[in-house]
């Protein structure tokens, strides 16, 4: 079987590797990377951390408009696809290289599988939004990673090709927090120790490119009681000197150039709190048990703020200063609504049965 794994994001890699490695041992799988992420810390470290082989396509979309984004991606998949007939074509999360592959998909003679299907925010103003319900409607394989995915599904009347097989991305943190501790440097050479700082992300659009919004959640983690440690994205950083906040931030908050995956992790690991808009990362943390302090105003991953492991915080500066600062009691006992770490076998058996 012929497989086409649509990539073009760091979340995208690290799931699309655990996949990989099951697929590759009977079947044969194309990579195309996008290259929605450019940077190479943001891109090229993720192939060679994980052992994922370089991709055969690199279309090299790199920054724009989402419809500038999504209409030069459609271009070069439905290219691809024409030229290399696959089977099945595999797209992972909500970026808009996922929508584009589901475009294409969805007009040509191939199966489209989406992983981390029936993810929903309910909040329309999210572009992730818009992406991940589109793609979850164009596809015939849906690879939900919890039962509360299931059940948005089928209020949406999507029930056919739907399979619970946990998150892909247990899958990966199993591995990566074993690789991370033995191969990391990251704490050595930041001169950090375990809970003694706390680790932020900061990247989606809809906070780095609203002023206010941005000044208020750098406002919130510079007040915070314990260094925080922010490996910043280009756009961020962009953004951040646009609006003339640079200066007076980066005297308040350690920042980082982007680091690669395992570093990422250990990072992760031995962080006191994370402080993210990211939500592949609220999903990281709660697997790796550090406290999670969403920069968002809804999640996807509402299992993890149930359970008592993330708060929502939005960009309000005196409540992310409150969850920073506050001594959390986490609970006694943690649910684990995402599997047992063996979702990508799972998603592979029912590959080879659809066709």
């Amino acid at each position: 079987m012929k497989i086409l794994t649509v990539i073009g994001a760091r979340p995208q890699f690290v799931k699309a590797f655990v996949v990989s490695r099951e697929l590759r041992k009977n079947h044969e799988e194309i990579f195309v990377h996008t290259g929605q992420h450019y940077d190479e810390n943001l891109s090229n470290i993720f192939f060679e951390e994980l052992n994922i082989p370089e991709p055969e396509y690199n279309l090299g979309i790199g920054s724009g408009t989402h419809g500038y984004q999504t209409a030069e991606m459609i271009r070069g998949i439905e290219e691809i696809v024409d030229k290399e007939n696959p089977d099945v074509i595999i797209l992972y999360g909500d970026t808009n290289s996922t929508l584009a592959g589901a475009i294409v998909g969805s007009k040509s003679d191939v199966i489209v599988a989406h992983v981390e299907a029936g993810l929903r925010s309910f909040n329309w103003d999210m572009p992730e939004e818009v992406n991940r319900v589109l793609t979850d409607h164009s596809s015939e394989l849906l690879f939900a990673p919890s039962e509360t995915a299931v059940n948005n599904l089928k209020d949406e009347g999507i029930t056919r090709g739907v399979h619970n097989v946990g998150d892909v991305m247990y899958d990966a943190i199993l591995w990566a927090r074993d690789a991370a501790s033995k191969r990391s440097n990251i704490l050595e050479e930041l001169g950090l120790e375990k809970n003694g700082f706390i680790l932020s992300t900061v990247h989606r659009a809809g906070n780095t490119d609203d002023r206010e919004r941005l000044e208020g959640i750098m406002n919130g983690l510079s007040q915070a009681s314990l260094p925080v440690v922010l490996p910043i994205h280009p756009r961020t950083e962009k953004r951040l000197k646009e609006f003339g906040l640079w200066d007076e931030f980066k005297e308040k908050i350690n920042f980082i150039e982007p680091v690669g995956y395992l570093d990422f992790v250990r990072l992760l690991d031995v962080a006191k709190i994370v402080a993210t808009d990211s939500g592949g990362i609220q999903k990281e943390a709660f697997f790796l048990d550090t406290p999670c302090v969403t920069l968002r105003d809804d999640t996807e991953w509402i299992e993890t703020v149930e359970s008592g492991w993330n708060v929502l915080v939005g960009a309000d500066t005196d409540y992310i200063v409150d969850e920073l600062n506050r001594e959390w009691v986490l609970p006694s006992e943690k649910p684990n609504p995402y599997g047992d770490g063996e979702a990508a076998k799972k998603i592979v058996e029912v590959i080879e049965y659809a066709r």
